[in-house]
């Protein structure tokens, strides 16, 4: 039987509790295209995804050695986590392929009676010393180091793995699909039996990107085991961290590949088992621990946040980003666990953007790649700052030149506020920045406990949206009054 290690990638410790220029070659010139039209359809909800959609995950190689896992009691980690629930927590990566789940272990002894209060108290007292804690960055940064040469050279300490696709490269064997469904299965009955893990949701069979006998495996997973999941589980990235470019980062045709790649998987599963939800359960932007000098900067941006809008329109529930925190260089938070771009731009998604699903098209009909790309959604419903029926509009301008968007004219006169996000540099390295600017301030922590106020800027009504080059933004729509949004 698959080990109870192999399915608990989604299952949380107690941090789970206390936290929660570019001349490409690719990028089209639009000096004849200065504006276009956006069309929006109010009407009804393409789709809904869950509440907790944008979703993190921690590398395992944190507890590669233990003393590092304390960097999740750090205040301001604490901090920064907070702000992006209501999340899932995953523990992914590499090591995990290594890790063992221990039901009994000190992170699991505040179980059912405990309530908010208590998990509140027990915090605190976890809460990291600031010496400890810087400490344990500039030890972190020598482990990264050590980290990428053990996956560069493929040493391995155990021999336990738990992402099938990988199971064969590494082990030299394949893995089943109908025994690892039957696996699941015994499982969940072992879990039913548990006082504390009964409700415990199981979430599989964390494939790559469909090819080859990955789709056999698929198929043969959810004939077998698809009673025992809550959602099936994939995973994606675009590109090979190594041997990647900038040019890519901002490429359209790169970008569509998700769709491609997401068609495969739902249609597999809707001929299997149909309505299961599917689920990104790790994704970023290069595989093998991401693009150095792209993925932890300002352009990777396009990619995170267009993954974002393609997948809740392609009908994916939730989406987990490899990594909050970690090895590699697909993190949000640097080794300083100061936030980077992609950081700010998941908070601004978690507070606009809300789970509804709505249509938004470029009317760009006669070009094949289309450097301006646009999503529409309800917007958050939570935020007590906007009234009902309010909609986000989210854009990004893939190109270096400004361009106007038009709304169509019955949501001209619509007030609008407006979060532009561009690089915190100028000049031709400004997309490598790791540093992001809203509306023309550069976003930092006030203090370790304390996130800057994220301040849109409201627009007249009847002005057209200007979105400049390289950068991407959400509109507010606040007079929209969409009945499904309300």
């Amino acid at each position: 039987m698959k080990s109870a290690a192999t399915a608990f990638s989604t299952i949380v410790a107690l941090a789970l509790f206390c936290a929660l220029y570019v001349g490409a070659k690719t990028v089209i010139s639009v000096d004849d295209v200065q504006s276009i039209r956006v069309d929006l359809d109010l009407s009804h909800v393409a789709r809904r995804v869950d509440e907790r959609f944008l979703s993190v995950a921690i590398d395992a190689s944190l507890i590669a050695e233990e003393r590092f896992m304390n960097l999740l009691n750090s205040p301001k980690l604490r901090t920064l986590a907070k702000a992006l629930v209501p999340a899932f927590l995953r523990f992914g990566g590499t090591k995990q392929d290594f890790m063992t789940f221990n039901p009994r272990g000190r992170y699991f002894q505040a179980r059912d009676n405990s309530n908010s209060a208590v998990l509140e108290k027990l915090c605190e007292r976890l809460e990291l010393p600031p010496l400890l804690e810087n400490r344990l960055k500039q030890e972190w940064v020598l482990q990264s180091k050590t980290l990428l040469q053990e996956e560069l050279e493929g040493k391995y300490k155990r021999s336990k793995f738990s992402e099938p696709n990988s199971y064969e490269k590494k082990a030299g064997i394949r893995v089943d699909g109908y025994q690892l469904g039957q696996d699941f299965v015994h499982l969940h009955q072992i879990l039913q039996q548990s006082a504390v893990y009964h409700s415990t949701g199981l979430y599989g069979p964390d494939v790559s990107q469909p090819r080859d006998h990955r789709k056999d495996l698929l198929t043969g997973f959810l004939e077998t085991g698809a009673k025992a999941i809550t959602a099936c589980t994939w995973h994606h990235y675009y590109v090979n961290g190594r041997d990647t470019s900038l040019e890519d980062f901002l490429d359209p045709e790169v970008l569509d590949t998700l769709a491609t790649k997401n068609n495969e998987v739902l249609e597999i599963v809707e001929s299997v088992s149909p309505r299961k939800k599917v689920w990104l359960g790790e994704t970023s932007s290069a595989y093998g621990g991401g693009a150095v000098g792209l993925s932890d900067t300002f352009v990777a941006g396009f990619m995170w946040l267009d993954k974002l809008g393609l997948a809740a329109k392609l009908g994916l529930d939730v989406v987990i980003r490899q990594v909050l925190i970690g090895s590699g260089t697909y993190h949000l938070v640097d080794d300083n666990l100061d936030p980077l771009p992609d950081y700010w731009l998941s908070l601004l998604y978690k507070r606009l953007v809300g789970p509804e699903v709505l249509q938004a098209e470029v009317n760009m009909n006669s070009r094949p790649k289309k450097p301006i790309r646009v999503y529409l959604h309800c917007t958050n419903r939570k935020s007590t700052h906007y009234r009902p029926g309010a909609v986000t509009l989210f854009a990004l301008n893939l190109n270096k030149n400004e361009v106007t968007i038009i709304l169509p004219d019955h949501m001209a006169n619509s007030t609008i506020e407006a979060f532009v996000l561009q690089s915190a540099e100028a000049g031709e390295r400004s997309l490598y920045s790791r540093s992001v600017k809203l509306n023309g301030q550069v976003l930092r922590m006030v203090d370790d406990r304390t996130l800057p106020p994220l301040k849109g800027c409201e627009l007249p009504p009847g002005e057209h949206i200007k979105l400049p080059g390289f950068s991407f933004a959400f509109y507010v729509l606040i007079e929209a009054q969409a009945l499904v949004c309300k």
